[in-house]
């Protein structure tokens, strides 16, 4: 009778340094894959036209324990007292300062400071003029927040 022959397991097949290359090839994509998602995140969280997402909100609240509202976008008239307190003060912290941030880059494009104003409902300023004119608004819903807590007292 012939001896039966065995075959060795398939792990064994490859050289331990085969082994290596193929673990250090796979936590290298591994990394990439993890910043690639990463970024894809942190795309998503920031609206394109201003402020954050409901998602960028949601990773703020998980990262900070902060809870982020959505910027009134309301007019006006159609304002809470608490809505007009909101708006006024983002809007003079923001755009009220003695030395304002660059509201364009160097080609031209509305800074992320800018585009806030857009998730405010208000128009992306382009000047130092038209941030002022925005801060001014705000002084004025404060004003009136002040009017109106003033009268129920």
């Amino acid at each position: 009778m012939a001896a039966k022959k065995t075959t060795k397991a398939k792990s064994s097949r490859t050289s331990p340094a085969r082994k290596t290359r193929k673990s250090a090839a796979r936590k290298k994509t591994s990394r990439k894959t993890a910043k690639a998602r990463k970024r894809r995140a942190s795309t998503q969280e920031k609206d394109p036209r201003g402020g954050l997402t409901a998602a960028g909100r949601k990773a703020f609240a998980g990262k900070q324990g902060a809870h982020l509202r959505p910027g009134v976008t309301k007019r006006a008239s159609e304002m809470t007292p608490q809505e007009m307190r909101r708006k006024g003060s983002w809007a003079v912290r923001f755009y009220g300062r003695a030395k304002l941030p660059r509201l364009v880059d160097a080609k031209g494009r509305p800074t992320r400071h800018a585009l806030s104003a857009h998730a405010w409902g208000e128009p992306v300023p382009k000047t130092v003029a038209a941030a002022r004119r925005i801060a001014a608004k705000g002084e004025r819903l404060l004003a009136r927040y002040r009017r109106i807590k003033e009268a129920g007292r």
